[in-house]
């Protein structure tokens, strides 16, 4: 079996610190795995590692997008396969780190075969939910598919429109044609985590880092990206955290005060989310962020 470590943890843990300080020891290549990192032009708002450290630690799957393109978790399991296989060619360790539990989830546990997106039916589904809620599209997924509307939140915008999209191509539920999902690797997957053992700290730090994002120009660069690609709020893009709460202040619809107030409950709960993931892993060797990152390095070097 093949070796490949898999770094995860809820946004503003340490995942890229842990990775980077992992190439200082051993010859590893880094791959990103992080939804909102493979756009162009976000950097800020993704905390995406700066030019020098992309110098000096290259990523594999940023930058591989435009704000105004999508990107699937089957795409990023085809693109992740390829440089895990080349990773290991070239006798090197793969080293996956982020936060996006669905693309972790994909590589791990295999994907069913869903249908492509087709875009009529999703701005129908759009259209939809414009002229009666998202609620009123949750009820119906709740009618058609219970369990995946019991997975998946009424806020939850972009699955929920590909709950019923995928219906209404295949006559399948989600729950249907997740069951049918093969697994085939021969990788083994070594797997760290960051989880603290209380919020407070993590909490303190989304703030904080929201607060500076705003301070380095979140709101112009999100300015910029309007102005460059012809961008809607129901772009998986414009869906990351922070960036649709700039798009709600730039459109008026927020006070600047609560714009920085939204984006840092926004991110706190993308937190809660990813460590709901993270309570269901198995084999999963647990780190406190923040802590001495040299000893979670012997820890690491350990496992290999």
């Amino acid at each position: 079996m093949l070796p490949v470590v898999l770094i995860k943890g809820p946004t503003a843990s340490g995942k890229t610190a842990l990775a980077m300080a992992l190439a200082d020891v051993k010859a590893v290549d880094i791959i990103s795995v992080d939804s909102a990192q493979i756009y162009k032009d976000m950097n800020i708002g993704t905390a995406k590692p700066n030019q020098q450290e992309l110098e000096n630690y290259p990523h594999s799957l940023i930058d591989i997008r435009k704000p105004d393109e999508v990107y699937s978790a089957s795409e990023f399991v085809k693109d992740v396969n390829k440089l895990i296989q080349q990773s290991h060619k070239n006798n090197r360790l793969p080293c996956l780190a982020g936060g996006t539990m669905m693309y972790f989830n994909a590589l791990q546990h295999g994907l069913s075969d869903l249908p492509a997106a087709n875009d009529e039916i999703r701005q129908s589904i759009v259209n939809e939910a414009n002229e009666h809620g998202w609620l009123h599209c949750h009820k119906q997924l709740e009618k058609l598919d219970p369990e995946s509307a019991q997975r998946i939140n009424a806020n939850d915008t972009q699955r929920l429109q590909r709950a019923l999209e995928v219906y209404k191509i295949t006559g399948k539920t989600m729950t249907e044609l997740c069951g049918q999902k093969q697994v085939q690797t021969n990788y083994k997957y070594i797997k760290f985590a960051y989880f603290p053992e209380t919020r407070e700290r993590l909490h303190s730090i989304i703030a904080e880092r929201f607060k500076m994002m705003v301070e380095q120009g979140l709101i112009e660069e999100t300015e910029g990206l309007l102005k460059k690609y012809n961008l809607n709020p129901d772009m998986p893009s414009l869906r990351s955290v922070g960036y649709r709460q700039v798009f709600d202040y730039l459109e008026g619809h927020l006070s600047k005060d609560e714009m920085i107030e939204r984006g840092i409950i926004a991110t706190r709960q993308l937190a809660k989310r990813q460590m709901t993931w993270l309570r269901r892993e198995e084999n999963l060797t647990i780190f406190e962020p923040y802590k001495n990152i040299e000893q979670q390095i012997k820890v690491v070097l350990k496992q290999l």
